[in-house]
């Protein structure tokens, strides 16, 4: 059976409906299922609940952000949530957005690298020993000890990466990467910095996994479901300067320039309609589940070792639009 996952982010269910979706993804035979953290529930709370009602899929953050939890807390929560799934939890590491650190945590976003390595430290640190004690480069942890043992001692760490620099120090401390919004491209290039990375670290390329989300509508046509995900790229192009700048890089400069322009204005509906279908064909499932399987096997074939199926909801009634994809992308 092919390998895949799902992810829950953007879709409009409420954290009671995301829990039944999994159950639905593991009978259906997803490898796992990834909460990402946001708006849509707390990504330990839902995944800890979804422990509870599985027994095989595995459960990730995809990702948790090292900057609106403390490390010791970021470990303790890996470790429950490990404890509760006997043993299938994966944690994604990732440093958000300035945007969204700044200006819905009211946290000050700097010197993200140093504090994701000092954190992927730390948490690895209290999983190994119980407690941890470090000196970093941006985190001091006097001593923080975990009052009960880890199931694991060691819980593999996927590290989101879009770019060349992290993508090589996810070569050098994770068991994965993950991208989003991909081209067929890529995986290939997430392969080449990935390989920088271990080889300096002295590790195997091959040890990091290629993985990533692929943003998901499934219609009775393409075109109704380039139209369902329009919207959402429009967003990530005007609030996030990073996919803004990932997805000019995909070959959509002068598209994605119009679209931040409109979405700067307060045009948000006009920014909108000027993401063409070419830029969403290009990064996102968005079809017939023929379509979708189809893209998500070209994926598959560029590099991405784990493709991840990301539904949107939306709609009068987001968690059948959300199970129809799930369904329809199923291994």
């Amino acid at each position: 059976m092919a390998r895949i996952g799902v992810a829950f982010s953007s879709s409009g269910l409420t954290p009671g409906e995301i829990v039944e979706c999994v159950q639905l993804a593991e009978e259906l035979g997803y490898e796992s299922a990834w909460m990402t953290e946001g708006h849509a529930g707390d990504q330990f709370a839902i995944l800890g609940a979804c422990a509870t009602v599985t027994t095989r899929i595995k459960l990730g953050t995809a990702i948790s952000s090292v900057f609106v939890r403390s490390a010791p807390t970021i470990a303790m929560a890996a470790a429950t949530v490990d404890h509760l799934s006997g043993g299938r939890f994966i944690l994604g590491l990732g440093s958000s957005h300035k945007v969204q650190v700044e200006g819905e945590h009211g946290i000050a976003f700097g010197q993200a690298i140093p504090r994701l390595r000092d954190t992927v430290a730390i948490v690895r640190a209290l999983l190994r020993d119980g407690v941890a004690s470090q000196k970093g480069e941006v985190i001091d942890i006097e001593r923080f000890e975990l009052w009960f043992a880890p199931l694991r001692n060691e819980i593999p760490i996927y590290l989101a990466a879009l770019f060349p620099t992290m993508l090589q120090i996810a070569g050098e401390l994770a068991q994965g990467v993950l991208l989003t919004y991909p081209t067929l491209e890529s995986g290939r290039r997430a392969a080449e910095n990935v390989a920088i990375g271990a080889k300096r670290a002295g590790r195997q390329p091959e040890d990091v996994e290629i993985a990533s989300l692929l943003p998901c509508q499934v219609a009775d046509s393409s075109a109704e479901a380039r139209e369902r995900l329009r919207f959402g790229i429009a967003f990530y192009v005007g609030f996030f300067p990073r996919y803004n700048r990932l997805l000019a890089e995909a070959g959509f400069t002068d598209a994605v320039a119009k679209v931040k322009a409109q979405w700067d204005r307060g045009h948000r509906d006009d920014a909108a309609r000027l993401v063409p279908d070419a830029l969403i064909d290009a990064v996102a499932l968005a079809g017939t589940p023929a379509e979708c399987r189809e893209k998500i096997e070209r994926y598959r074939a560029s590099g991405i070792a784990l493709p991840i199926v990301t539904p949107r909801g939306g709609g009068t009634d987001p968690k059948a639009r959300v199970a129809a994809a799930i369904r329809a992308c199923a291994p």
